[in-house]
């Protein structure tokens, strides 16, 4: 097998007949509006080219991983009053989620990586109901958790702030309207406390929440920060992935 051979979409089925992976990569996005300058499909880009970066890094140190195709939409409940987003509930996701894990488990893939990098997204119940029942082990990683943010940024935020155009504009640069484009990313905070201080939760309703679908000023970010941070994100990643692959399942725990 190949070193190069870790991005499936792009491998053919020849370099894949003897082939074997410890480990596959499952990039999960969604399809949604990242305030006025970055594309809808920013959450895919990012993830997508993080997976693919993660697993060069970690082909090079002997681990046998391998990306799938990335699943492009996401849980956007709160946001279908903003044109053109596109949902998919938890139970598609769930359902999904099972196919593609009895696919791997049919190819002898004994791990499988989700590789969220959608906020809405939450896997972690669906794999309690699924592990169960299947033989492959499945975990999650929100990639945007992997590293403390706060040492590379300046502005607070979690969608289309200082961060995620940062990231963009290191990438995808093209993709990037000038930031005198964006909005500020200001958002309206709950008049409930315990929700304004995170020990209670619902879903936000975005077009109340902010005017522009942003969450966080934008306005402060580079593409250096953004080549910064993708670097500790992926190499974090990459850590991650090596070690999962060499650690049986089933010895997980000290």
């Amino acid at each position: 097998m190949s070193t190069s051979h870790y991005i499936l979409g792009t491998t053919p089925l020849a370099a894949l007949k003897d082939a074997h992976y410890d480990v596959a990569i499952l990039p999960w996005g969604a399809t949604e509006a990242h305030n006025l300058h970055l594309p809808y499909g920013t959450d895919n880009i990012e993830t997508e080219t993080i997976a693919a970066e993660s697993a060069r890094r970690a082909t090079a140190r002997g681990a046998r991983v391998i990306v799938l195709p990335a699943i492009p939409f996401g849980v956007n409940t709160g946001q279908m009053d903003i044109p053109f987003t596109v949902n998919m509930n938890p139970s598609t996701q769930m359902a999904v989620l099972e196919d593609v894990s009895e696919s791997l488990e049919h190819h002898a893939i004994p791990r499988c990586v989700i590789l969220n990098g959608h906020g809405g997204n939450d896997f972690r119940q669906m794999i309690r109901e699924l592990q169960p029942r299947r033989k492959i082990f499945l975990c999650t990683v929100n990639w945007y958790k992997a590293v403390d943010r706060d040492n590379f940024f300046e502005e607070p935020g979690d969608h289309a702030d200082e961060m995620e155009t940062s990231m963009m504009m290191h990438i995808a640069p093209a993709m990037v309207l000038p930031l005198k484009e964006a909005g500020n990313g200001a958002t309206r905070a709950p008049r409930i406390r315990a929700f304004r201080e995170g020990w209670a939760w619902a879903p936000r309703p975005w077009p109340r929440v902010s005017s522009d679908t942003g969450s966080g000023d934008p306005r402060k970010a580079t593409a250096e920060k953004g080549k910064r941070y993708f670097e500790a994100v992926t190499e974090a990643i990459a850590g991650f992935l090596t070690e999962l692959g060499s650690t049986d399942p089933d010895d997980l725990y000290v």
